[in-house]
């Protein structure tokens, strides 16, 4: 897949999905019917997340490309909501946090799929 001039393979377009679930994952602390324009940017997130991810799962083992975006989600809403939203920062948290990344980099090295 082309986008922009740049060929997105499919860890390529699970790592955008995953960009994306954390955009609209964070944004939902904004939306609501007095916040339309917010609202849209959510919703338009959401649909591209879900079309990135299918674009991967063409290629990728759907638990993989699941687990895998499902992970690069709550580690990236996780973050923002420490550094954007004051959530605590606690110990616990940051190894629950590391060992989230350490499965996905675990799948991604050991799934057999394509580079």
């Amino acid at each position: 897949m082309t986008l922009f001039g740049f060929t997105l393979g499919p860890w390529g377009a699970l790592a955008l999905a995953g960009l994306l679930e954390v955009a609209w994952a964070s944004g939902f602390k904004f939306i609501g019917p007095q916040r339309p324009f917010i609202s849209a940017v959510v919703v338009a997130a959401m649909i591209a997340s879900f079309y990135f991810l299918w674009v991967a799962t063409q290629r990728l083992p759907i638990g993989t490309a699941y687990a895998v975006w499902t992970g690069i989600g709550a580690v990236g809403a996780a973050t923002v909501g420490v550094l954007a939203y004051g959530e605590p920062a606690t110990a616990v948290r940051m190894v629950c946090i590391v060992l989230i990344v350490a499965g996905i980099v675990g799948l991604k090295l050991f799934s057999g799929a394509p580079a």
